[in-house]
């Protein structure tokens, strides 16, 4: 049993334990490219979850991990196969509920560890400020991470390429589609480009169709990826924020919190 994830403790432990920080991993079912699982984003959040909050106990953070959820906003995937959505309201509403549970118990600094995308969830942190107790912190932790990004990838990442696949083959080999000769089974995960200039600059932005623009859901080459590149981008994370938990779990929240 590791006391600092929800899903493996018991009553014992909790009834007689004082969390300071609740880490709650979002993730997404869908497709990735050819070669990774549908899961890829929840199996990320799950394994950096653990990581990062093994790290923070092991330094004295009273941190629980909580169970992923396995779904999220795949509303310009509808094109593509068993792309499970969940509305950005219908999304919001779990997470302000399972907000309140923890509110109710006396947990009011919660981390969202998002690992997909297509969440955008800064609009509930808004909503929700002034409204609850909780101080509701976001983590995308693809973005922890992109000051360094270059020393660790050759190429650019959208969806399923070289970072989400080194990530893979570090901590989920298993799960990595390869052919008989070793190589992946991906394609090169080109993406199309659109028609106007202000939307290929990101000057204007819209909702990207999915089975428009790429060929099999992926967006980056994941080609150059490996197991010691996964290691590398796990070593940051952890040390980025397993040590933002410790700091987390020591902060007293008064009125002036977080300054």
């Amino acid at each position: 049993m590791r006391p600092w994830k929800l899903e493996e403790t018991n009553y014992s432990v909790t009834k007689q334990t004082s969390y300071e920080v609740a880490v709650l991993p979002l993730g997404a079912t869908e497709p990735h490219n050819l070669h990774l699982p549908y899961g890829t984003d929840t199996i990320e959040g799950t394994i950096l979850g653990e990581k990062i909050c093994e790290a923070a106990f092991q330094k004295g953070a009273r941190v629980i991990l909580l169970p992923t959820v396995p779904y999220g906003t795949e509303t310009n995937m509808r094109r593509l196969p068993l792309a499970m959505n969940v509305n950005p309201s219908t999304l919001y509403t779990l997470l302000s509920d399972l907000i309140e549970s923890l509110n109710e118990n006396n947990i009011h600094k919660i981390l969202l560890l998002n690992s997909h995308g297509g969440n955008e969830l800064k609009p509930l942190l808004r909503e929700l400020h002034g409204k609850t107790r909780a101080q509701i912190l976001l983590c995308n932790w693809y973005t922890a991470i992109l000051d360094v990004y270059a020393q660790i990838f050759d190429a650019t990442e959208d969806h399923a390429g070289e970072m989400e696949t080194s990530f893979m083959l570090a901590y989920a080999p298993h799960l990595v589609a390869r052919q008989a000769n070793g190589e992946l089974t991906a394609d090169e995960g080109e993406k199309s480009q659109m028609r106007f200039e202000a939307l290929n600059q990101g000057w204007v932005e819209l909702t990207r169709p999915w089975h428009l623009l790429t060929t099999n859901s992926g967006a980056g080459n994941p080609h150059a990826a490996t197991k010691e590149k996964g290691e590398r981008l796990m070593e940051v994370l952890v040390e980025r924020l397993g040590t933002f938990l410790v700091e987390l779990s020591a902060a007293k929240i008064d009125e002036q919190f977080p300054f």
